[in-house]
């Protein structure tokens, strides 16, 4: 949340210089196409550059480990209980109230937009639509749609009012606006975001008044039609208007001298500012100590031929990369780092491990805590017969020690007599295990704790189970792993529903008042399956494409052309009707084989009521036994 918090500020003072740039340096030029481009990148890369962080690595020398810390006099700080506002939650609150507020005004104007336009009749001329309202409305145009209401202009004013909205639609100005609007709500704590939109809709004006007097002939009737709307004050929101407030700045921008070639140099001033804010903000310091060794830092170790790989809160990624490779390519061991979680420092909080090794063994270690992770590392070594042993070690402790062999397990494996065997979580001996075909078997995992082994068996077979059902222990929803932990001999029930591809197990140490009474969940009942197909329709031809415009004042070459098509297409339809007639009988042999079909159908509608009251019992029941 701090890093959000962060990049919204960073974005918005990058929006305050951009607009700050623009009104000291380019306000005053005619590049108007260019201005629009320079205030829509300067949006965007507002909200990118943030999010882009830069690392370089500086190696200092090793800090010593001699120093006697317990000569270091402290004292322990009195703690008074306070009240304290989470700041941060308020910060939370207030943007999210302020963003909502205004997706509702948005939305708003949206529907004020739809009935401005909702029933109206559309003229369509090229790629324009024109709508002629009777309502005191300021000329306006939203995409390809342009409205007015020509009882209030003469033709030449309705001239220059369309050539102006014109140059609107074709240059899609429609985006710019909806591109503010959003802009305004996600920054709408911004000053300067106000003001940048304002900048945005008036720079779309200059760009509309000198395309349209190109194609104008009297460019002071132009002028004075400028004059004239600004009498009508009814604008519609989201849309390109014709009148806007500063009138006497369009003017002048229309009677400016075009700005010369050279001045276009004032852009390039933005970027030594975008440099600064990259080195200032977005650069990110690593320090390593020279001594450092990230391929294979000894954490632990228990035999000559083992290699540690360290990992710690400091870890990058790029180092964690860097030892999935080394394992893989020194061992043939798949080391698999993901759903890393850091802090506001970049220290790990979480991380989870995943060894695997072809097809023989996989094993998972998950670290999570609020705090910066502890060290630990993944040892690799082989034992004087050549077998390879994976250990997570840490603190001096072994754990979740893992034997990786060709064959997983074989008649020379030494097994003592002490070691409890586990197959598909059932308590087993070595005889059971013997008698296992090697292909059958999915994992083993070798565990050694206390003194004691113990080998834990999976078959393909069981290991499918997970795959194929949802599997839930005691009520709550678990995944293969722990379902191959489970000590079968702790089990006092298992529900299985092969229709709603679910197990459900109850162990008998779980701790609730009626565990032999405990509810079975209700069946769901099975639909009817329809054992018949859908006719399939004739193919019918595709319809010619109208041209453009009327068949009168519009290209009448191309209008002949589409008649002559419209005959091919009449014939070709004409052609069908034996077909469709086939059709139509199929259709009506199809609705008398759906009539016993709807009669099943609602006999199942009818148990699908009765399980949604067994299943309502059933859930009242569970709340109960788990209250």
């Amino acid at each position: 949340m701090e890093t959000l918090f962060l990049n919204i500020a960073k974005s918005s003072g990058l929006i305050a210089m951009f607009y700050i740039a623009y009104y000291f340096l380019l306000r005053k030029e005619t590049f108007f196409t260019a201005n629009r481009w320079y205030l829509l990148a300067g949006l965007f890369t507002s909200v990118i550059l943030p999010w882009i962080i830069f690392t370089t690595i500086v190696w200092v020398e090793p800090t010593p480990n001699n120093f006697d810390w317990s000569k270091i006099p402290h004292s322990v700080p009195v703690q008074k209980e306070s009240f304290e506002i989470n700041w941060q939650l308020v910060l939370v609150a207030a943007y999210g109230i302020g963003t909502v507020l205004f997706l509702i005004q948005f939305a708003f104007d949206f529907y004020s937009l739809n009935r401005v336009l909702k029933g109206k009749t559309i003229q369509q001329h090229a790629d324009h639509k024109f709508i002629d309202l009777k309502e005191n409305v300021a000329p306006f145009s939203y995409f390809n749609t342009i409205v007015y209401n020509s009882t209030l202009y003469t033709q030449s004013e309705l001239e220059s009012i369309l050539e102006h909205e014109k140059v609107h639609s074709e240059q899609y100005h429609t985006i710019d606006v909806l591109i503010t609007r959003l802009f305004c709500i996600l920054f709408w704590f911004n000053p300067f975001v106000w003001l940048y939109k304002k900048a945005i809709l008036q720079n779309l004006e200059f760009i509309a008044d000198s395309e349209a007097t190109k194609n104008l002939s009297d460019k002071k009737a132009y002028q004075l039609t400028l004059l004239k709307i600004t009498a009508h004050e009814n604008c519609v929101v989201l849309t390109n208007h014709f009148y806007q407030s500063l009138i006497k700045k369009r003017i002048v921008m229309l009677n400016k001298n075009q700005s010369k070639k050279w001045n276009s140099w004032k852009y390039v001033l933005v970027v030594p500012a975008l440099v600064a804010f990259v080195f200032l903000f977005q650069m990110e310091v690593i320090a390593k100590e020279k001594n450092q060794i990230p391929k294979a830092e000894k954490l632990t170790s228990t035999s000559n031929d083992e290699d540690v790989y360290k990992i710690t809160k400091n870890t990058t990624e790029e180092e964690l990369k860097e030892k999935a490779e080394t394992i893989n390519k020194s061992y043939g061991i798949t080391v698999l780092f993901s759903n890393t979680k850091r802090n506001s420092n970049n220290e790990l909080t979480a991380i989870t491990v995943e060894l695997k090794k072809g097809k023989e063994i996989s094993s998972n270690r998950n670290v999570a805590s609020s705090e910066a992770i502890k060290p630990f590392g993944i040892a690799i070594s082989k034992d004087s017969k050549g077998m390879l042993g994976i250990d997570f070690v840490e603190e001096d402790k072994s754990v979740d020690k893992l034997v990786v062999v060709n064959n997983i397990v074989s008649a020379d494996t030494p097994i003592s007599d002490d070691t409890q065997i586990y197959i598909n979580g059932s308590k087993s001996d070595k005889v059971e295990m013997d008698k296992l075909d090697p292909n059958e078997i999915a994992t083993v995992n070798v565990n050694k704790n206390n003194e004691k082994q113990e080998i834990r068996i999976i078959t393909k077979k069981f290991a499918k189970i997970g795959s194929e059902n949802a599997i839930y222990i005691n009520d709550e929803k678990v995944d293969q792993n722990e379902l191959d932990n489970l000590d079968q001999g702790t089990i006092e029930r298992m529900d299985v529903n092969k229709e709603g591809k679910t197990i459900r197990i109850i162990t008998k140490n779980r701790t609730y008042n009626q565990d032999k009474n405990m509810p079975v969940p209700p069946v769901p009942p099975t639909p009817p399956v329809m054992k018949f197909k859908t006719p399939a329709a004739p193919p019918f031809p595709k319809a010619p494409k109208a041209p453009k415009g009327d068949p009168i004042n519009g290209d009448k070459k191309a209008w002949k052309e589409f008649d002559k098509k419209m005959e091919d297409y009449d014939a070709k339809m004409k052609k069908l009707e034996p077909q469709m007639e086939a059709f139509d009988k199929q259709m009506a042999e199809f609705d008398k084989q759906m009539e016993p079909f709807n009669e099943q159908m609602e006999i199942f509608e009818e148990k699908m009521k009765v399980y949604e009251k067994q299943m309502e019992e059933y859930q009242s029941k569970m709340d109960q036994e788990n209250n």
